[in-house]
């Protein structure tokens, strides 16, 4: 049986989208859509990016107040993790976990005010886009939590990874939402 991308652990969040894709293959190759404006789903792209990671590479925990962000995993095998802290939200406190593979495409799409992240198995290719271009959002709107902080409550399966050092000094949950006051990002 094949390797199946989905959620492995956690709850559903609301307004978050796992879209499978289809690979139409053939002798040449393969042709997959990777996202169409009919789907649906929470993001308006502004900025798309094609990001290539290393092996136990982690890229996160991000949060953004203002754009809603869209992941879709091309080479590889990663985990990409969310947790909703948007005061209001009907699935605040939540995490969701998603295993990506390669083999079997999926895109995930959310909206602002989830805590995110990836890790990548192996050497990993994916494209991102956002709502909000990054020379506009990087400086004021680009805030962290440290990966596996324990008030986080995600079961990451590792314990080894690659991070920046802005990363590596990224406060705690609640400490984070400390420094946020109040904010509204979810109506």
């Amino acid at each position: 049986m094949g390797k199946t991308s989905g959620l492995i652990e956690g709850q559903l969040i609301h307004q978050t989208d796992l879209k499978k894709i289809a690979e139409h293959k053939d002798h040449r190759g393969s042709f997959s859509e990777i996202f169409q404006e009919s789907w649906g789903t929470c993001i308006q792209p502004v900025q798309w990016s094609l990001v290539k990671s290393q092996k136990k590479v982690f890229r996160g925990m991000h949060l953004h107040k203002r754009h809603d962000e869209y992941f879709c995993l091309i080479t590889g095998h990663c985990l990409v993790a969310l947790k909703d802290i948007r005061p209001g939200s009907p699935t605040e406190g939540f995490f969701s976990l998603y295993e990506l593979f390669e083999e079997d495409l999926a895109a995930l799409a959310f909206p602002t005010g989830l805590l995110h992240g990836w890790y990548f198995f192996e050497n990993s290719i994916h494209v991102q886009a956002v709502s909000e271009a990054y020379h506009d959002y990087g400086k004021d709107d680009n805030w962290g939590v440290v990966w596996n902080a324990p008030d986080l409550g995600i079961p990451w399966p590792m314990d080894d990874v690659i991070l920046s050092e802005r990363a590596q000094d990224f406060p705690t949950e609640t400490e984070l939402k400390a420094s946020l006051g109040d904010w509204k990002a979810f109506e």
